[in-house]
């Protein structure tokens, strides 16, 4: 019997006593081993000796005492496994790490088990899975396609059931192809959200670990148990408190970009453009309200990753062996590489003035969305292509992918249906940095998954507003110089009075929620950065605060309230419906 290796199942399955975590990883040990000279996939696959520590330390342990439980997973070869080589799928290049990346002792504190090192893109330089001197990983579904790459081994191991979440990397899509290759969810989380000490450079300045699994519930699960900083990482950030756990939730209405026309490319592909629009409507049914957007920024940044200087930043890692042992490098590196030590410092200066303009522009253009959404590949190509056109290929497999890193965004690849021949075809959400988990809430619910209860989060507030702050009065101006946008003009639930309050150089209305006679009040929702939500706050005067206010479809927001003192001397003015009323006709 197949065990459903799911986070959540694979709880349940060791709380009945069904299996241990020695006997399961121990048959999918034996699986992996059968599979792996078709697949390619496991560099190195931990022997029962190797194996045995990590079933040891789980001794005296209780499947409900560590959230990651005897639960197996796989890491790509360019992450460090204490006593493991690693090889970033180069032989003389490999070495033994004494210490496991921050990532993957993390994982292992929280009691999950190690199942191997998978194969990759050499030096994690490809979107493919076909340059390893370990063998081309071939897709999971029709052998006469790729897994892609560079994280290529990584997602074949989930596809086939061999763990339950596997470990990449992600610079230019790496992270994001292959789940889209293999029906998986792949999440590169903004970067520096989960650490990368332990990691082999591609480079250094852009790299993100990345996460391969069957749900977006279950990247979120992982997210929030690895999202923490790490003084070991240089480039470590910390996760803001919008975007832990509990931003995981129930979507509401949203607003997502969709590339315009003439940005779509499918490369000759007859199914791609039929397969996207049917995903901007599955957006569109959760709630979305799509909204063309001018990717042209983002896509002249996607160019300046190969085009530019950052192929140098790869060059820094691998220069010194290439001219040493250039037989160890696979001829296509050398291709990828070949111009790197001719890139001058002036050049790279003028090419990170050139991105920060497109960072600027592409900034501006997100402010008012809440997501895009784009294919995450044009087209799939086969094996056979790859062999006669290596690198054109590669790069239109990252059409829609270089540009995240540079331009620091958070995406998620996430399954969205099949093409006629069965292979997996996928659309990815991307956003503004630390918006992760916003983004596997849309992710979840697009792939019909459980609604948490609570309302999903990311980096916007919302802001109920009933007084001088509504739009054209008095402090509106205090919403607007902190970057706030109207979401809609609504009521709250019919549980209010509203009074305008004695003194004060501002009129000002106090709404106060009360159990009888209560109205509905006209309102406002406005968005305002998380960041300025504080400073907001501290501009508030008594007896006004802010709280939770009921809206008139039954949902509840922060909002303006005022304590009960407050309303000495005031007038009750609930009959006018609102403040805007009562000023027109006062």
């Amino acid at each position: 019997m197949k065990i459903d290796l799911q986070l959540g199942a694979l709880r349940d399955y060791y709380l009945s006593g069904e299996g241990t975590p020695r006997s399961l990883i121990s048959a999918l040990r034996a699986e992996a081993e059968a599979l792996n000279p078709a697949f390619k996939l496991f560099i190195h696959l931990l022997s029962e000796a190797e194996l045995a520590p990590y079933f040891s330390a789980l001794d005296g342990h209780s499947p409900a005492s560590l959230p990651l439980y005897g639960v197996p997973f796989a890491i790509k070869d360019n992450i460090d496994l204490a006593g493991i080589p690693t090889s970033a799928a180069c032989p003389a290049f490999a070495y033994t790490p004494e210490r496991s990346a921050t990532v993957v002792q993390r994982l292992i504190e929280l009691g999950a088990v190690p199942l191997g090192k998978t194969n990759l893109d050499q030096f994690a330089t490809g979107l493919n899975g076909t340059r390893s001197p370990y063998g081309a990983c071939r897709n999971s579904v029709l052998a006469e396609y790729p897994s892609g790459g560079s994280s290529a081994g990584s997602p074949l191991a989930v596809a086939l059931g061999l763990a339950s979440f596997a470990l990449g990397t992600d610079t230019a899509g790496s992270g994001r192809v292959p789940a889209a290759l293999n029906n998986l969810v792949g999440l590169k989380a903004s970067k520096g959200l989960v650490p990368t000490a332990g990691v082999v450079p591609a480079c250094r300045t852009l790299d993100c670990v990345t996460t391969f699994s069957h749900s977006a519930a279950d990247a979120s699960r992982l997210l929030a148990l690895l999202a923490q900083f790490d003084p070991r990482d240089e480039y470590s950030r910390a996760n803001p408190s919008w975007n832990d756990a509990s931003a995981f939730g129930q979507v509401r209405p949203f607003r997502f970009g969709v590339p315009r026309p003439q940005d779509l490319e499918f490369f000759g592909c007859s199914e791609g453009p039929g397969l996207f629009a049917a995903a901007v409507a599955r957006l569109q049914g959760l709630g979305g309200e799509a909204v063309t957007l001018d990717l042209s920024p983002f896509l002249e940044a996607a160019r300046l990753l190969y085009d530019g200087p950052w192929v140098a930043e790869r060059y820094s890692v691998v220069g010194e062996l290439a001219q040493a042992q250039p037989e160890a490098l696979l001829p296509v590196i050398h291709a990828v590489l070949h111009k790197a030590p001719q890139v001058t410092a002036v050049q790279t200066f003028r090419a990170q003035y050139r991105l920060q303009v497109l960072k600027a522009e592409c900034d501006r253009l997100l402010a008012g969305l809440d997501c895009v959404l784009t294919p995450t590949i044009g087209r799939p190509v086969t094996l056979a292509e790859l062999a006669e056109e290596p690198v054109l290929r590669n790069a239109e497999l990252g059409y829609y992918t270089n540009f995240m890193n540079l331009l620091d965004y958070a995406a998620v690849a996430v399954p969205s249906g099949f093409m006629a021949n069965g292979l997996p075809w996928g659309v990815t959400l991307f956003g503004r940095a630390f918006t992760d988990q916003y983004l596997l809430s849309l992710a979840n619910a697009y792939q019909g998954g459980p609604a948490p209860a609570q309302p999903a989060r990311h980096d916007r507030a919302r802001l109920v507003v009933c007084g001088a702050h509504l739009d054209g009065l008095a402090l509106n101006g205090q919403l607007q110089q902190r970057g706030a946008r109207l979401l809609q003009a609504t009521h709250s639930a019919p549980h209010y009075r509203l009074y305008a309050l004695a003194g004060g150089g501002v009129k000002r209305p106090g709404m106060v929620r009360v159990a009888e006679q209560g109205a509905a009040i006209a309102v406002e929702v406005w968005e305002l950065p998380s960041l300025e939500l504080g400073s907001f706050l501290n501009g508030i005067p008594a007896p006004l605060g802010l709280g939770k206010v009921e809206l008139a479809d039954g949902s509840w927001e922060t909002g303006f309230i005022c304590e009960g003192y407050g309303l000495a001397g005031a007038v009750d003015i609930t009959e006018w419906g609102g403040w805007r009323a009562w000023l027109a006709g006062a």
